[in-house]
């Protein structure tokens, strides 16, 4: 293998500074609305982009709240389950599934994921559960939908609410048996999701959403993101002070009408991707769905025999930028040491830490930039 000469414009990993100035007149307006405005909490900027993301998930309830973390915090607090029931979350995800459990005194419980598209295992999460189970969380990884038609079936026939972790994958459809389609996070009693700056559709600063298709559910929601009060000093619910600000709200509308356009953006760059990486022995492109969309939050690829930290130092030193989404599963981190889990349990998620390795695949990356990253990957493994 050999370096290859430095690439034509420096690659980013995220060009979030490019994606807004192409829109920088508008998201200017929409700043200096909100500020001449003074309405900074609650402003009419937060319903209309609830309302608006509403229509573009089919027709969604969408309450808005302060970041993905609460959003599932929100989630299961309004379910009302027992103390120390246990909730069924991936034990290939982001620590965030399992906080939001264990912080309001759930157990979670993890299941392994399935070893091409990541997600939640359903014969895993069936193997999991006991009397005890609230709730099942399927997290829809890197862009794609976990198997609703599976952890749906299996979430109604044991009782136990489905939460949509849907932080990486807006926008995203699934397809059931009987040929309807639904958005990702519709599906379940409650979808949540982030607008953290990095996701398809990011804030200028933390946001997050819940999802519902039931009225009353939303009304719930509302009332426990807004102090647990249905109106002004009469709280009937213990709940948080879990906001969406105007200002994020504002930008947030501004940037959701170019979702479709980055969304096709991100899936052309992976199409270019898979043709140019898929016959590389070692190397495993991203499995699809075919159920599912896949909206690319992450193009992560599988790396065999143990060479994942080599090619991530080689393209370092190429200035392809990576990043390993997620380097230590979440039942070795010592937060969660008492949940009792010991290294094996859960083969498919330790083997992917320890070989998944994620691409740019933001819109704004170059057939240029591309040809480089797959020329120094191509380079690597001596093709």
């Amino acid at each position: 293998m050999s370096i290859l000469p430095a690439p034509p414009t420096p690659i980013l990993l995220l060009d979030l500074a490019g994606e807004h100035a192409a829109m920088q007149p508008a998201l200017a307006d929409a700043l200096s609305e909100t500020v001449a405005g003074a309405a900074y909490i609650q402003g009419p900027a937060v319903g209309k982009f609830a309302t608006e993301l509403g229509a573009y998930l089919g027709g969604a309830h969408v309450v808005p709240c302060a970041n993905g973390t609460d959003a599932l915090a929100l989630a299961l607090m309004s379910l009302e389950l027992p103390a120390s029931a246990e909730v069924i979350v991936p034990a290939f995800t982001y620590v965030a599934t399992l906080e939001a459990a264990a912080l309001l005194g759930l157990r979670p419980v993890l299941a392994d994921v399935l070893p091409d598209t990541f997600n939640l295992d359903p014969a895993a999460v069936e193997a999991a559960l006991t009397p005890r189970t609230g709730a099942i969380i399927a997290v829809h990884l890197f862009g794609q939908c976990a198997d609703l038609e599976a952890l749906h079936r299996v979430s109604t026939q044991h009782g136990a609410a489905l939460i949509e972790d849907n932080a990486q994958a807006i926008g995203a459809t699934f397809q059931f048996a009987g040929g309807a389609t639904a958005f990702a996070g519709t599906v379940g009693e409650v979808g949540t999701t982030s607008f953290f700056p990095s996701k398809n559709l990011g804030a200028m600063g933390d946001g997050g959403a819940l999802l519902t298709r039931d009225p009353t559910r939303a009304a719930l929601l509302r009332q426990l993101a807004n102090h647990g009060q249905s109106r002004k000093y009469h709280h009937q619910r213990i709940g948080l002070n879990s906001r969406l600000d105007t200002l994020q709200a504002a930008l947030l509308r501004v940037k959701l009408p170019h979702l479709p356009a980055a969304t096709a953006a991100r899936q052309a760059v992976a199409a270019r991707y898979d043709a140019a990486l898929a016959g590389i022995s070692g190397l495993r492109v991203p499995a699809r769905d075919p159920r599912s969309t896949h909206v690319f939050h992450q193009y992560t690829l599988t790396v065999a025999e143990g060479r994942r930290d080599d090619l991530q130092h080689f393209l370092q030193r190429c200035g392809v930028p990576t990043m390993v989404y997620y380097p230590l599963p979440v039942h070795a981190q010592p937060a969660y040491a008492y949940l009792g889990y010991q290294a094996g349990q859960f083969p498919v998620a330790e083997r992917l830490c320890a070989s998944v390795l994620s691409l740019p695949v933001h819109p704004r990356l170059t057939p240029e930039q591309q040809e480089y990253i797959i020329d120094c990957v191509g380079s690597f493994f001596g093709n």
